[in-house]
């Protein structure tokens, strides 16, 4: 997997790949360059059997700032049109759909700040833990604008009217607590105790068999897009292909045979085809 990107930082290590945002001089705000090393890198990530788990954060104290104003806002617009299409089109894709189509399960790390179009991809990604001190906001109405793009839009699917107009319309900043509450993030706990948060969820995901992890995002995205029949045979479906890929219910074997307990072991992985 090539690693010599410009504006992220790749490491891979027990087949959990971190993905950092490394803009740390400019709080890792988005240029049109990291949106084009990240559409590439997540389109590798994909089919690479040794990562199992992505975690997303970004280099220094911050998340990502959002969109570099500079760089993606006001440089782009002397760019041809096709060019600007271009950028935006992987910006859309890569956010929200590539992220939640990945068959590996993304935990974002959240720390400093997390702004603008950075909340699409936390919505994106499956599961957010942040440092209690993390700032979260929609700022543009500051600037004499909205939250573009598909910011709003992934917004009104993540948030309740009354939350997220709230912040949309005032344009102040969102404590980790209260992203929490509203269902942005996943969990706020303190700095301290963050990376061990993540790390132990990273680890505790890489251990599952990668078929069901794919089996658990499709089904869940696909329902919460369907309606209630279409997600019902979607979800016998994902079965039926998840029975197949592991050659029958080596789970369930296990658990017949008293290998296994659900509440406190994970189904052996040893015999299961493609690990």
């Amino acid at each position: 997997m090539a690693t010599n990107y410009q504006t992220l930082l790749v490491t891979t290590d027990g087949g959990i790949t971190t993905i950092a945002f490394n803009r740390p001089e400019k709080r890792n705000a988005m240029s049109p360059q990291l949106h084009g090393e990240m559409f590439e890198l997540l389109t590798e990530l994909r089919y690479d059997k040794e990562t199992r788990v992505i975690v997303l954060t970004g280099a220094g104290d911050n998340f990502c700032a959002g969109q570099d104003l500079k760089q993606y806002s006001l440089e782009m617009e002397s760019q041809p049109e096709r060019v600007r299409d271009a950028v935006r089109e992987k910006v859309r894709r890569w956010r929200n759909e590539m992220l939640r189509t990945l068959p590996q399960p993304v935990i974002a790390r959240i720390t400093g700040w997390c702004l603008g179009g950075a909340l699409t991809v936390t919505a994106g990604c499956d599961i957010a833990i942040a440092s209690e001190d993390a700032l979260f906001g929609l700022p543009e109405v500051n600037f004499g604008h909205f939250p573009a793009g598909d910011t709003t839009a992934v917004m009104t699917e993540h948030l309740k009217p009354k939350h997220g107009l709230y912040y949309a319309l005032t344009g102040k900043m969102m404590s980790a607590k209260d992203a929490e509450r509203i269902g942005l993030i996943t969990r706020a706990v303190p700095r301290a105790q963050l990376d061990q948060e993540v790390a132990e969820l990273a680890k505790c995901l890489s251990e599952k068999s990668p078929m069901a992890l794919k089996a658990v995002k499709e089904a869940w995205y696909y329902s919460s897009y369907s309606a209630p029949d279409v997600a019902y045979e979607v979800s016998n479906l994902i079965s039926q292909r998840t029975i197949r890929e592991h050659g029958g219910r080596p789970g369930l074997e296990q658990f017949v045979q008293k290998k296994l307990r659900p509440v406190s072991g994970v189904m052996s992985l040893e015999k299961v085809p493609g690990r």
